[in-house]
């Protein structure tokens, strides 16, 4: 039997837009409209009444699963929430916060029509929700970039080049052996995108660049110190770090230029996070707000039935050294 997901992959639209052209609630381009109405004549779909009425009901809600699992650091999970928020109330949506961090509760939600559409945060390389929202007809974004993410509307910030940009800028200060301390061990052990992103770029960056660079798990704490001077007593000749660990980068940046004067360190963090902190001779800007925003502007073209852009990766910009 055909279904909406077939008219979708015909039309080259996804299948919330098929939805809208069916039901014609929301505006759809000509060009757009001609293609899936194409489809379904040449597909000879033909849906059943009581699925035409379930396209056309909407709550103005948003779901917004944002799981605070061990190791995420809160305060940049709250200012890309903030976003999100933000974006969708000036365009008339309330924002569901889903606290799961599996594909039940996003079923949960779509199937129940709690909300027109989800996002859905902390996303893994490997995310086993994406087969889930797959196979449901309500719109969605990812905020994050997963592999096997094909046909989905993803929307992040580019970490991968964050991290060339990092290890280019580093090597430019005339260091050849560095270091990248990242996110905690259980970040890394759940196959985080960012984390994966990102030691991908510093690391490729640190091979065209000739230069020697090595990446390391780094508690959320206190004990980063410990652990970034166990890693820097091992290996002295490391003289330039790209430190990625907002909650523990007021503890180590100013410990490691006051161990070694010759020691650079970068930052990858929301700049106000790192307002106050010494020791840095540089910050990347991880524009966290406009991270949400945008996934929400995607969100809401999506439901307009407007043309989308699949993959959209805010840019890495270096921002200075810290205002202490």
């Amino acid at each position: 039997m055909v279904t909406i997901a077939d008219v979708a992959a015909a039309a080259g639209v996804s299948i919330s837009t098929v939805s809208y052209v069916m039901s014609g609630k929301r505006t759809i381009s000509q060009d757009t409209r001609d293609r899936v109405e194409s489809a379904i004549a040449k597909l000879e779909y033909s849906p059943h009444a009581s699925a035409r009425s379930l396209a056309s009901r909407s709550t103005n809600v948003i779901g917004l699963q944002a799981p605070l699992r061990a190791g995420v650091d809160v305060h940049v999970i709250m200012e890309i929430v903030a976003g999100v928020v933000k974006e969708a109330r000036e365009n008339q949506y309330d924002i569901l916060l889903l606290t799961s961090d599996d594909a039940d509760g996003l079923i949960n939600a779509a199937r129940g029509s709690r909300v027109d559409a989800l996002m859905v945060m902390d996303i893994e390389s490997d995310d086993p929700r994406i087969a889930s929202l797959r196979d449901l007809t309500t719109p969605s974004v990812l905020i994050g970039l997963p592999s096997g993410a094909e046909g989905l509307i993803c929307v992040d910030f580019d970490f991968e080049a964050a991290g060339r940009l990092a290890a280019q800028r580093l090597g430019a200060l005339g260091h050849t052996r560095i270091a990248l301390f990242g996110a905690p061990a259980e970040v890394v052990e759940r196959h985080t995108s960012y984390v994966e992103r990102l030691n991908r770029g510093f690391l490729t960056a640190c091979d065209e660049l000739g230069i020697t660079g090595t990446v390391h798990a780094c508690p959320s704490s206190a004990d980063a110190v410990e652990a970034v001077d166990a890693v820097l007593d091992a290996d002295a000749d490391i003289t330039g770090i790209l430190f990625h660990n907002e909650a523990a980068l007021p503890h180590v940046a100013a410990h490691v230029r006051e161990d070694s004067a010759k020691r650079d360190v970068i930052a990858l963090s929301p700049l106000q996070l790192v307002h106050g902190v010494s020791g840095l001779v540089d910050t990347i800007d991880i524009p966290a707000g406009e991270i949400g925003a945008a996934a929400a502007r995607a969100i809401l073209a999506e439901l307009a039935g407007q043309e989308t852009e699949r993959v959209h990766l805010l840019p890495p910009r270096l921002a200075g050294a810290s205002v202490v």
